[in-house]
């Protein structure tokens, strides 16, 4: 079977490579990926920045979707034909994370997706859902579950709160999406005239350009009335996190769901209004097997479709790669598999 393979840090070392199938064992099944889709994470994995002792040849990528091949013996809630997509943390399949559910994940403990056929534990897959394609499918594992998991399992999100969601990337667009399907307010803030037209199509009831107003959160809050808004996804980390915070209203919930623009959270209690205010700041991860099937029911009857920015073959994995590396995306890189 052909599989891209990763044989040393950067663009340039992606190859297609011949490798033999994956052996099956007894509760395994086969998949043939149809479809990858990229994240940041896949990114700072291939330049080495997010892990220096990466074993080569190492095949990339975490999010994918395709059809069931094979089952092995003991198998019993998949057969040949299914239409399935990746749960990224393997063995969480339901309730709070803990170290034995939190231990494997796609593309860390265990090979990436960009290949032909990939083996699973039946627990590893979750059904695609049936308004979406393979290319729309392969996007959910990571950003579609970590937006669910945090908007609706943990803030709680209801009908008539607000909701602030960041820029046009897979998370924020995917945290969009949700909150309107849930009957709630959205502002976007983006970094271009451009992309605001697009957030606004996608159903953002305002937009506000950080680029234009350098302390955001104040415009943020005049355009929620003056007050804060209950719930935002923060996606850069270092760069926003003091804004995020001060644009949250008293209990309001602030969800650290991504670092693009660094790691390093300095924060001032006082200055952030964290005790004052009673913010809940909470970690996020994607989320349960069971969170993401909860997704999927909502996804088919709210008919939500993705929103995918390109669409590349195998052969053209590294441009899908430089693509991600632009940061000029608006939603999600999928990889298409022959």
């Amino acid at each position: 079977m052909k599989a891209v393979q990763l044989t040393a840090f950067g663009t340039e070392h992606l190859v297609i490579s011949d490798i033999p199938m994956p052996s099956l064992k007894a509760n395994e099944v086969l998949v043939n990926i149809k479809a990858v889709s990229l994240n940041y994470l896949d990114w700072i994995v291939l330049n080495g920045t997010f892990n220096k002792k990466l074993v080569f040849p190492y095949i990339p990528a975490s999010d994918g979707a395709g059809v069931v091949a094979a089952v092995g013996a003991d198998v019993t809630r998949w057969k040949p034909g299914d239409r399935v997509v990746m749960q990224y943390v393997q063995n969480w399949t339901k309730g709070k994370v803990d170290p034995d559910s939190n231990a494997v994940r796609v593309g860390w403990q265990t090979p990436g997706v960009l290949s032909e056929y990939t083996a699973v534990p039946e627990h590893g897959l979750v059904k695609v859902p049936v308004n979406l394609g393979f290319e729309e499918a392969a996007t959910l594992p990571i950003a579609a579950v970590t937006a669910w998991y945090g908007l609706i399992e943990q803030a709680g999100l209801r009908p008539g709160q607000t909701v602030l969601t960041q820029g046009t990337g897979g998370v924020s667009l995917f945290a969009l999406q949700i909150a309107k399907a849930a009957g709630a307010k959205v502002i976007a803030t983006t970094s271009s005239d451009e992309k605001a037209v697009r957030l606004k199509a996608l159903g953002a009831d305002a937009v506000v350009n950080y680029r234009l107003h350098r302390e955001w959160h104040e415009q943020v809050r005049a355009l929620n009335g003056g007050e804060g808004v209950d719930i935002t996804m923060d996606v850069a980390g270092a760069a926003t996190i003091g804004q995020s915070l001060l644009s949250v209203k008293e209990n309001g919930f602030v969800g650290t769901a991504g670092f693009i623009a660094g790691p390093e959270l300095l924060l001032d209690i006082h200055q952030h209004r964290i005790n004052l205010n009673f913010i809940r700041i909470q970690g996020l991860a994607v989320g349960s097997a069971e969170s993401f099937a909860a997704l999927n029911r909502a996804i088919e009857v709210n008919d939500i479709h993705p929103v995918i920015d390109s669409v590349f073959t195998m052969e053209q994995t590294g441009e899908a790669y430089l693509r991600l590396e632009s940061g000029q995306h608006t939603g999600k890189i999928v990889i298409t598999l022959p």
